[in-house]
């Protein structure tokens, strides 16, 4: 089979303002990515926003495309890998957990209180031994948590059955998303990343608003669009630093609705993302082994070496 590439004009508009234009400009095609004179305008979109690295994408728009059967112009080569810097650096990306806070308008609060304070357990252990035992009353869906299937599906998988290896020390990638003019946050904003295999943390910045009513209007959230993108490009877990992952101005909740079918987990209200780097850290956010429950909080660390 001959060499092929795509010629095209384009237009991109970033989220966060302004865009950039492009006209016949050619990208090289590998053999089995396109089939005879076929590739549709997302597929382009996807490759050349991941090909320029692009992040904050909105709206692509390609124009006049054709392919062309030319020989490609990039020799495949090998990456020198420098090694990773000595030392490993931590970010906590959850939320404290306390008396009275709300996380969501409408959920009780978490109640926490001494179940045997240190006082009365002097009555009980030897001179000069004293213990604190803690109780909490509390909804799942408090602080930082996370959402199986179940919590969406009655058939799903509740917390006991979720895979370690799906929230367990996995490599992350961080979707930059925060100054943007609008909410919504469509398939675009990540066709720039490798999300396959990847627990992709969406960094909106809404989490500066927590503990403020603030937190509860106007939140940015993902697209149907986005959900199905991260699904079909193999993402395995999903978080995002704002009120919630989808648009809650009515109930549909497609984005729970895609990712929970798909047996993926979403983390909402995290916090902290602005200290990872976009890619090369590990991310955990493991609940408790609760059988009959879809949503519990988690804390949830992230590593990497610097």
């Amino acid at each position: 089979m001959s060499e092929q590439r795509v010629c095209f004009d384009f237009e991109i508009d970033f989220s966060n303002g302004g865009g950039i234009q492009g006209q016949d400009f050619r990208l090289d095609i590998a053999a089995d990515a396109i089939h005879a004179d076929d590739i549709s305008d997302n597929a382009l979109a996807a490759i050349i926003v991941n090909d320029l690295r692009l992040l904050m994408v909105g709206e692509v728009r390609i124009l006049h495309k054709r392919i062309i059967q030319e020989q490609h112009k990039r020799a495949v080569s090998a990456v020198a890998v420098a090694g990773a810097a000595a030392g490993s650096r931590f970010a906590d990306l959850s939320h404290v957990i306390e008396d009275g806070m709300v996380t969501y308008k409408g959920l009780p609060a978490p109640l926490i209180c001494d179940h045997l304070s240190r006082v009365e357990s002097r009555g009980i252990y030897a001179p000069g031994t004293e213990f604190q035992i803690g109780r909490i009353e509390m909804v799942g869906g408090t602080g930082t948590y996370i959402d199986t299937p179940y919590h969406r599906y009655a058939g799903g998988h509740d917390l006991s059955g979720l895979a370690l290896e799906r929230v367990s020390d996995v490599p992350g990638v961080v979707a930059r998303a925060s100054g943007m003019l609008g909410r919504s946050i469509d398939w675009s904003h990540f066709a720039a990343l490798d999300v396959r295999g990847r627990a992709v943390l969406v960094h909106t910045g809404w989490s500066t608003h927590w503990r403020t009513d603030g937190y509860f209007e106007g939140h940015p959230f993902l697209t149907r669009a986005a959900a199905e993108y991260l699904r079909d490009q193999g993402a395995l877990l999903v978080g995002i630093d704002s009120m919630n992952i989808d648009d809650t101005s009515d109930g549909e909740r497609p984005v729970h609705s895609v990712l929970l079918a798909a047996g993926i987990p979403i983390v909402e209200h995290l916090t902290n993302l602005a200290a990872l780097p976009l890619d090369g850290f590990r991310f955990s956010a493991v609940p408790p082994k609760i059988a009959a429950m879809g949503t519990f909080p988690v804390r949830a660390p992230a590593h990497w070496q610097g």
